[in-house]
């Protein structure tokens, strides 16, 4: 066998020798994917990064809205009872404007403005500029500010800006306060900078769960039956009017269960990290891994898990039986989907 000198200084084994300054092909192979996986890595931005700059917008994005609070509200219609504020437009632009000037090659989904930047980047921003418009439209609580980026569909860092009443105030910025929700992955779940976790209740009927009972024609009937089974069998049902606002009630323990279809992505990419972060679970609602553009949710804590999907499950195969679609949606053309792609 040949022997060649080795990198320690002395003979050593080697399968073929080059000449010097050259690698073979295996190692010149090497090399080049050692190239390729650092210019991946470099791609990464740190979560604790991601979550500076999601807190930075939602918090601008809620200066807006809390300035709008003692003002006229100027409302449009969207689509049947759908409706759009002037704030919605004015806090989207302040979030966007922060999250382009932090990340100008990231990709950002607007609930009002749609898709802007390179969809090709790994990394898109979704945005729910005031989420519970109608809340907010008649000063009704809840409703928030929710700024959540995902990498790949899954979310790594996201924030939630909750507007509420102060005790004894009347409509106007002087009778709302704020609470702020933050969680990045691997890092906990926090409001206000303290840890929150998901609750322990462990039985439906000792369980107080939300949803938003929407009219979607083509899913009536098993909407109606869901919330039929779950009045039910539950200690209560509440509907806040505000998707990302669930999930972080969840996330702080002070409701047991979320079930919800038809969800869009800048509805829940914020709230579901803070969710998953306080040791909640999230999964469709026939049991499949969630990710932010798929349209059945259900979202609790562990012990609860089976019990609340032995009730959405039937529900949601009866829909597929009956043709409703549930396929994933608002997947801004060209950005690609890879579960679990975060944690590469």
């Amino acid at each position: 066998m040949m022997l060649c000198k080795g990198v320690f200084g002395k003979s050593s084994h080697a399968p073929r020798c080059y000449p010097d300054g050259h690698r073979s092909p295996a190692a010149a192979a090497t090399a080049r994917r050692g190239r390729d996986r650092l210019v991946v890595l470099a791609s990464k931005v740190p979560v604790d990064q991601l979550l500076v700059v999601a807190k930075k917008a939602a918090l601008l994005g809620a200066e807006v809205v809390m300035t709008a609070l003692d003002k006229p509200r100027s409302i449009s219609r969207k689509e049947g009872t759908d409706i759009v504020t002037e704030t919605d437009k004015a806090s989207e632009a302040a979030v966007v404007g922060a999250l382009r000037e932090a990340f100008p090659d990231h990709a950002v989904l607007g609930e009002e403005g749609g898709v802007l930047g390179d969809v090709k980047s790994d990394y898109l921003w979704c945005v729910d500029p005031l989420d519970g418009t109608v809340n907010f439209a008649h000063g009704y609580p809840s409703f928030c500010v929710s700024v959540g980026v995902v990498r790949h569909a899954t979310p790594v860092a996201g924030c939630v800006v909750e507007f509420l009443p102060t005790p004894g105030g009347s409509a106007g910025s002087a009778g709302w306060t704020t609470r702020t929700f933050t969680a990045a992955r691997n890092a906990g779940a926090f409001l206000d900078g303290k840890q929150i976790f998901v609750s322990r209740v462990k039985e439906l009927r000792d369980a107080l769960v939300a949803t938003e009972l929407v009219y979607y024609e083509d899913m009536w009937p098993q909407l109606t039956m869901l919330h039929k089974q779950f009045t039910a069998k539950c200690r209560g049902v509440r509907m806040s009017g505000a998707a990302a606002a669930n999930l972080c009630h969840l996330a702080m323990g002070s409701i047991d269960s979320y079930w919800q279809y038809n969800l869009k992505p800048w509805d829940v990419a914020a709230g579901l990290i803070i969710l998953e972060e306080a040791g909640g679970r999230a999964t469709t609602g026939d049991g499949l891994a969630y990710s932010v553009f798929d349209r059945s949710l259900i979202a609790t804590n562990d012990a609860l898990y089976e019990k609340i999907l032995a009730l959405t499950e039937p529900q949601t195969s009866a829909m597929l039986s009956e043709g409703v679609s549930l396929s994933p949606w608002c997947v801004p053309k060209g950005y690609r989907v890879r579960s679990g792609a975060q944690l590469d």
